[in-house]
């Protein structure tokens, strides 16, 4: 039994998640895909990550062959190891550990703590999550590393594990493991262990091969005529290949031969069969096992021809006589595996491992499905064939075994193709993954060039010589200065490769770039020494999909000792294929992309406007899934106060966007009668009942708008003069206030229901300000996520703010980073304001009594406050104004009247007075004595308007400040 012996500190926000899985809640943003499926995997099976059960076996070993395939490979890795404090690890393929090696004193002796040592069990339902459990569990190379381990006393370790195949079979035949301390962890530790599974695998293969040559030699020393024949037909004599009519087999029979030994070879209980051939000859078919020298037992089957007329003298026999036996015989092994099915040939041509690995290489590997091995001659000539004095036979040889294995490396590389390439909607990425997976297994350099357009995700029109391409992707072994790095702008001539494949839609091989002088022609000081360093074979292939040329992909072979062949390039083609598809994919994610962004960004503020009661900073960041509803502004409004707004609509993608846009242009227009919080969001969310009732009116209902349209509202009016806020909310979280000595507090606000909903009144909360308070107001996306519920945002909110030193840019900062997700699930925007005061110095007012004789007293007295602002210059026009609207007052109005000066970026003169009728303009007759009041204010003034207080009304009007003077 392990206790919990080791405690470790989360990287990367792995505790929280770790312990959430713990709980049943979902942690997919937060851990690998990988990872989460092994965790997923070690709770069905009721493992706990503080109490683990490890059994012990004494005295495991592995398959002799594999010992000696593995152990130079290992000795070799563990020695390279020796001053990184890393340890090996080899285990059976029931993930025991047979060996350990490496590795310092300290490492080993934690090991041992937990268990990780020879004779122990390192599966995944006994120890969970690790480098070798895992790569068994996955079939594949795996890194884990710190709280990715399951088990908590694996998690101060990191480990890269992959397993071991038969070359042949494809079995697991062991795991091999990298571990260290988490602090000297690598990622290049998955490609240190894969790169030595590999040559273990290598040598496994060699291992075959000798033994199918031992056998070979056992069959060769059993002779011709072995025991278990039947007795031969009266007539016939014994005779040597090459005498008689039994001599010559036309294809035809050949074919049928092959056809009939293949059946009885794949029979393990059949050992005969009859075979009728042309010109009333018979073939017996006999099937028997040889043993080689080194106990190795292979299957072989010999066939003897009998009676029937001769077709063509050979040697000494003529026409018609009757031959002896002949025998055709060929050697298969008879292990869990299947061969390759291949042509048989004489012993004197049969091929040796090195040329028929030159010969055929990756992409000649057959991918019909694998047949049992005939022992006869060839049929693809078409004069027959003459059997000679050497026995014909087929051997399962080294030929045969390296084209199973390079077929199923080819299945491999494309299955990897397909997981690895189009992992995400980025068409560079995209670029990148196909050059990974194409480099070392393929090719020893790639590089991916595409136009611009495509990287921009729009269409890139005909590509031919004259187009201009970007390096936009390179894979390589080793550095390789003299090809064009990414980011380069390539313009191939065209004579190149790569142009003949643009133009004609075709991939391109040239198996010897030394004599390819078109390849030479692009540049050729620069490619001469290419050639140099080693580079001699390359396929080009366009990267087509949909009917469209996306761009061009280039393989380079260097290290291969094999050239490109014309078999090459279907997996080349294959390859750019699934990658040009993925490619397009992106290509058109990302124009979809940038134009619901654009519509979004045109329809989002465009810098600050201009006003001078808070000073304000904000941040809006698109969620990773795609644009989305989230809205703020800042409108200025009259009496220089201002009005800070955020919503947030349901959604994402272009309806949101669109919908975002009609209610932020709604709450533009409501701010210009000047309404009161409670009543706009009543205006807004009738607006946006009907945009859900009756909107999509199309011709067809595909054209009709998606979704429900839904969305909240936050709404506050801040008055610099009084200081005064008042807020209405519409089912958004609550604001938060950050005094000016750093206290945080949120705004008790009634909450009030989400837009659209209808029938509930808003209700409307009013606060007083201290100058330098901080405003801050959000949409839910900053504080609550599907792992986050919305009490703990808040918490973490209000630590955050607790800081009285930030300016609001600083603010914003400082609350991303703390509270924004890595991959934030939904939008947000943030909205700080920090507010500023309209002292007295700034502000003049008088109350007035409803008499006319007051007008003249109000002209003298904005004159004398003009004049102590240095103002006089607008002396007139504000008398003037000042005035009209006193007189109109007292003359159509009720109740107290009140004359207000407001210095800010303008000079704003406002009247108010109890009644609730607004004035209207309107243009006087020439005979009329009146009526041109509001028409000279309107001439006079920027602007002017009417806003209705509780009380009443106010008429104001705004003058701009004369050239050069600015807000004191």
């Amino acid at each position: 039994m392990i206790p919990l012996s080791v405690t470790w500190d989360a990287i990367g926000g792995l505790v929280d998640a770790h312990e959430r899985f713990l709980t049943g809640a979902r942690v997919d943003a937060d851990v690998r895909g990988a990872v989460l499926d092994s965790w997923k995997r070690c709770r069905s099976v009721g493992l706990e990550p503080d109490r683990l059960l490890v059994p012990y076996a004494p005295g495991l070993a592995l398959d002799d062959a594999l010992l000696r395939a593995a152990e130079p490979v290992l000795q070799r890795l563990s020695g390279s190891l020796s001053d990184v404090g890393m340890t090996v690890a080899l285990c059976d393929g029931q993930g025991r550990m047979v060996q350990r090696l490496g590795g310092d004193r300290l490492l080993r002796g934690r090991l041992d703590e937990v268990r990780f040592a020879p004779g122990f069990d390192a599966s995944e339902q006994v120890v969970g999550t690790n480098g070798v459990g895992t790569a068994l569990a996955e079939r594949g190379p795996v890194y884990v590393v710190g709280r990715e381990h399951f088990a908590d006393c694996l998690q101060p370790f990191a480990c890269a594990g992959t397993p071991v195949r038969n070359p042949l079979s494809g079995h697991i035949e062991a795991v091999l493991d990298l571990t260290c301390l988490r602090d000297d962890s690598d990622p290049l530790m998955l490609r240190l262990v894969r790169e030595a599974a590999r040559d273990i695998e290598a040598r496994l293969l060699e291992q075959a091969t000798q033994r199918e040559r031992a056998l070979l030699a056992a069959y060769r020393r059993a002779g011709r005529d072995a025991d278990g024949w039947p007795p031969q037909p009266a007539g016939t004599r014994p005779g040597r290949y090459g005498e008689g009519a039994g001599a010559r087999l036309g294809r035809i029979d050949l074919a049928v031969l092959r056809e009939k030994a293949e059946e009885l070879i794949a029979a393990p209980h059949r050992t005969l069969d009859e075979v009728m051939l042309s010109g009333g000859r018979s073939a017996l078919l006999l099937r028997r096992q040889v043993r080689g020298a080194a106990g190795g037992t292979g299957a072989v089957v010999e066939a003897r021809i009998l009676g029937g007329a001769g077709v063509g003298p050979v040697g000494r026999a003529g026409p018609g006589t009757v031959d002896g036996p002949a025998t055709v015989a060929g050697v298969v092994p008879v292990p869990r595996f299947a061969t390759e099915a291949a042509v048989a040939v004489p012993t004197s041509r049969i091929t040796t491992p090195k040329k028929r690995a030159t010969a055929t290489g990756l992409p000649g590997s057959p991918t019909s499905p694998p047949l049992p091995t005939l022992l006869l001659p060839s049929p693809q000539s078409s004069a027959p064939e003459p059997v000679t004095d050497d026995r014909l036979l087929l051997l399962g040889d080294p030929g045969v075994g390296r084209l199973a294995v390079l077929a199923r490396r080819r299945l491999e590389l494309l299955h990897e193709a397909g997981i690895r390439v189009g992992t995400t909607l980025d068409v560079a990425r995209t670029a990148e993954e196909l050059a990974e997976v194409a480099v070392p297994r393929f090719a020893d350099f790639a590089s991916v060039d595409l136009p611009d357009p495509v990287l921009h995700g729009e269409e890139p029109g005909p590509l031919g010589a004259a187009t201009r391409l970007r390096r936009v992707a390179v894979g390589s072994v080793r550095e390789e200065p003299d090809l064009y790095g990414v980011g380069d702008q390539v313009g191939y001539v065209p004579s190149t490769p790569q142009s003949r494949s643009l133009e004609t839609g075709r991939a391109v091989l040239e198996p010897v770039l030394a004599e390819a002088g078109g390849w030479l022609a692009q540049d050729p000081a620069r490619l001469a020494r290419v050639l140099t360093a080693g580079i001699h074979s390359l396929i080009t292939v366009p990267l087509q999909a949909r009917g469209t040329t996306l761009g061009v992909v280039s393989f380079y072979r260097s290290e291969h000792p094999a050239p490109f062949e014309e078999d090459d390039l279907s997996l080349a083609q294959e390859l750019a294929g699934r990658a040009a598809i993925c490619i397009d994919n992106a290509r058109r994610y990302t124009r979809e992309h940038n134009t619901a962004l654009a519509l979004q960004r045109s329809l989002l503020p465009k810098g600050r406007p201009e006003q001078s009661a808070v000073e304000v900073a904000y941040r809006y960041l698109p969620a990773q899934a795609g644009v989305g509803g989230d809205w703020f502004d800042v409108i200025p409004l009259s009496g220089a106060r201002v009005a800070l707004v955020v919503g947030d609509v349901v959604g994402h993608g272009l309806h949101a966007a669109a919908t975002m846009g009609r209610l932020r242009t709604a709450v533009h227009n409501f701010c210009s009668l000047d309404l009161p919080p409670d009543e706009l969001l009543t205006h807004l969310d009738d607006l946006v009942g009907r945009l859900d009732r009756g909107e999509g009116w199309a011709v067809d209902s595909s054209q009709a708008d998606s979704g429900i349209v839904g969305a909240t509202c936050l709404y506050a009016v801040y008055d610099p003069v009084s200081r005064r806020c008042a807020l209405t909310r519409a089912g958004h979280p609550l604001p938060a206030v950050v005094g000016p000595d750093g206290t945080v507090e949120f705004v008790d606000l009634p909450s009030g229901q989400p837009l659209g909903l209808g029938g509930m009144p808003f209700e409307t909360v009013e606060l007083e300000l201290a100058e330098g308070s901080q405003l801050v107001l959000y949409t839910d996306g900053l504080i609550e996520d599907r792992h986050q519920d919305i009490d703990a945002g808040l918490e973490r909110l209000r630590t955050v703010l607790a800081r009285a030193d930030r300016s609001p840019e600083e603010t914003c900062e400082a609350v991303l980073d703390a509270l924004l997700p890595a991959r934030p699930s939904d939008d947000v925007a943030l909205l700080v304001a920090r507010t500023r005061a309209l002292g007295p110095e700034r502000v003049a007012q008088w109350e007035l009594p409803s008499d006319p004789a007051v007008v003249s007293r109000s002209r003298a007295a904005v004159t004398e406050q003009l004049a102590a602002w240095g103002l006089d210059e607008l002396s007139f026009t504000v008398e003037l104004v000042a005035s009209e609207l006193v007189t109109n007052a007292i003359r159509h109005a009720t109740g107290p009247v009140q004359l207000r000066l407001l210095r800010d970026r303008a000079l704003i003169c406002e009247v108010s007075d109890g009644s609730g009728t607004s004035p209207r303009l309107r243009r006087a007759r020439t005979e009329d004595e009146g009526g041109r009041g509001l028409f000279l204010v309107a001439q006079l003034t920027e602007r002017w308007g009417t806003r209705y207080t509780p009380d009443g009304k106010v008429i104001w009007t705004e003058l701009p400040l004369p050239r050069g003077l600015t807000t004191p």
